[in-house]
C-alpha cells in the first residue's frame, strides 16, 4: 500500500485527489487547516508544513509520494501573496527531499506559459504574466535545480481549465450558477470563440491519483485532454446539461488582447499513464 501525503488537502482540487488515491487502494495522509471536506477514510495531518525542521519529512509520516497542492489565493492570479510564499513552497519541498522522501508531485498550472496559441508541451517556453504564474514556474525551475534532483522522481502537474464542483471554484460556469440561482435572465459575455483544454476537477483528480501511484513518467506532465473547445460551446453545453435558462449576452464584454485565441496541453504523458495504470 502506497502512502501519499496530499497538502492542500481540502482545497478544491485537493479534497478530489484523496478521495481518488483511497479508491485506488493508497494509504492517504491529508494535511491543510481544516478537514471539513476531506474524506473520512484519510489520515489527517496537522503538523505545519511551512516550519525549518529537517524532521518534518518523519513528522509528516515518512510517505512514499508527497502530492504539493497547498497554495494560497489560486483564484486571485495577482495576489502578492504568491511571490511571498514563493520561498516556503520551495523550502518544504526541499526539506521534504532532505528528509528521505523519493517521490514528490507538484500541483502547475498553464500560466506559468503566459501567451501561448496552440498545443503546450513540456518543452514550450515559459513567460507568465501574472504573479501567480510567475511564481509557480520559479517554484518549478528551483525543483528541477535541486543538486541530486535526478534521483528523485519529480511529476509537475500542470493543469488547465478546470470546471466541476462549480460553486468552489471561480470560474465563469461558478458565475453561471450563481446568476440562474439568482433568477437572472442573461449574463454579460465575450464572444466565446477562445479555445480552451477545458477538464472536469473528478477526471484531473483521477488523473493526478494515476499519476502518483506510477513513477515511470516523470518531469513535466499536462494533466488535460488534449482537445481544445471554444468557450461559447462549452458554456453552452453547461447551461443545457444543467438544464438552465439564463442565457450568454455574447460581445457584452471584449475579448482581451492578451487571451489567446486557441491553448491547450499536449496529452501524450498522460494518455500514456492512464492507458497503462493497472
Amino acid at each position: 500500500m502506497k502512502r501519499v501525503l496530499v497538502t492542500g488537502a481540502n482545497g478544491y482540487i485537493g479534497r478530489h485527489v484523496v478521495e481518488k488515491l483511497l479508491d485506488l487502494g493508497c494509504e492517504v495522509y491529508a494535511s491543510d487547516f481544516g478537514f471539513d471536506g476531506v474524506d473520512e477514510r484519510a489520515t489527517k495531518v496537522t503538523v505545519p508544513i511551512f516550519q525549518k525542521d529537517k524532521d518534518l519529512y518523519k513528522k509528516l509520516g515518512e510517505p512514499d509520494a508527497c502530492i504539493h497542492m497547498a497554495w494560497r489565493n489560486g483564484f486571485v492570479h495577482n495576489a502578492d501573496s504568491h511571490i511571498e510564499d514563493l520561498p516556503q513552497h520551495f523550502e518544504f519541498v526541499k526539506t521534504m527531499l532532505e528528509g528521505g522522501l523519493k517521490q514528490i508531485a507538484v500541483m502547475g498550472s498553464m500560466h506559468e506559459v503566459g501567451y501561448w496559441e496552440g498545443a503546450i508541451t513540456e518543452d514550450t517556453p515559459c513567460n507568465p504574466k501574472s504573479l501567480y504564474g510567475i511564481s509557480k514556474n520559479a517554484l518549478r525551475q528551483a525543483i528541477f535545480s535541486i543538486p541530486g534532483i535526478d534521483d528523485v522522481c519529480v511529476q509537475w502537474l500542470r493543469a488547465y481549465y478546470i470546471l466541476g464542483d462549480d460553486l468552489k471554484n471561480n470560474s465563469i460556469f461558478s458565475r453561471i450558477v450563481k446568476l440562474e440561482g439568482e433568477g437572472a435572465a442573461t449574463f454579460p459575455f465575450t464572444t466565446g470563440k477562445n479555445k480552451f483544454d477545458f477538464i472536469s476537477v473528478d477526471v484531473l483528480a483521477e488523473q493526478i491519483a494515476k499519476t502518483v501511484c506510477q513513477t515511470e513518467v516523470k518531469g513535466i506532465i499536462n494533466c488535460c485532454t488534449g482537445n481544445p473547445v471554444s468557450l461559447a460551446d462549452k458554456v453552452e453545453e453547461f447551461i443545457k446539461e444543467n438544464n438552465f435558462k439564463i442565457r450568454p449576452e455574447y460581445g457584452a464584454f471584449p475579448d482581451r488582447p492578451y487571451d489567446s485565441p486557441g491553448v491547450w496541453g499536449d496529452a501524450e504523458k498522460i494518455n500514456q499513464i492512464m492507458k497503462n495504470y493497472k
